[in-house]
């Protein structure tokens, strides 16, 4: 089995990469995902974000306010850090055993979008992180997901730097071009992933 961590930042393509990767046999394990579903309604993960955030962060069904709980944790560090200490380990424990479930030739491409800020590259036989300029990231913010310029650009600063994420990197999907070069790129590195996983060879 080999294990990649994929990241990248917001507007550079990253899910559109990891999308592809899936569609040729990897085993995606999405911590976004998997995020949402250590919450939903019934999760010992709700019950422990109410027991500290209050029943103000629910929606009359029941289910987490996203909205309500952003607007608490994003403006204070020690809510956000309370936040992160429930749902974290829940999503690690989730995503190991998804990828223990996986078969001994599998690759294991865990989609990671915080990877760089957390410093978790040492959890994955390799590092992929899909490239874009800041540019062309603000473009797609504004353009595809419609945000305002400052909302983007506020987003964008909370991340990692470009230079930070590819520090890390051990390959890089450049996608600053249109989508139609992204494919050929995606299938490139999954030919590389597929000879690594069989060879045992993990680390460049």
């Amino acid at each position: 089995m080999l294990t990649v961590g994929l990241t990248g930042g917001i507007g550079a393509g990253k899910s559109e990469v990891s999308r592809l990767l899936a569609s040729y046999g990897a085993v995606v394990v999405d911590a976004d995902k998997i995020a949402r579903e250590v919450v939903e309604p019934g999760t010992p993960g709700l019950d422990a974000v109410v027991d500290a955030f209050g029943a103000e962060v629910l929606t009359a069904e029941g289910s987490l306010d996203r909205p309500k709980l952003g607007s608490i944790v994003f403006a204070d560090p020690e809510r956000l850090a309370a936040l992160n200490g429930i749902v974290h380990p829940l999503v690690g424990a989730r995503s190991r055993e998804l990828e223990q479930a996986a078969g001994p030739d599998d690759v294991v491409v865990h989609d990671v979008p915080l990877l760089t800020e957390n410093k978790l590259q040492s959890l994955y036989d390799l590092v992929i992180v899909v490239d874009a300029s800041p540019k062309t990231q603000l473009d797609r913010l504004v353009r595809l997901r419609g945000m305002t310029e400052s909302e983007a650009r506020s987003r964008m600063a909370a991340q990692a730097t470009r230079e930070e994420r590819l520090a890390i990197a051990d390959l890089v999907v450049d996608n600053d071009g249109p989508l139609e070069e992204l494919e050929p790129q995606v299938r490139e590195v999954w030919h590389e992933l597929t000879r690594r996983a069989a060879s045992g060879q993990a680390r460049s």
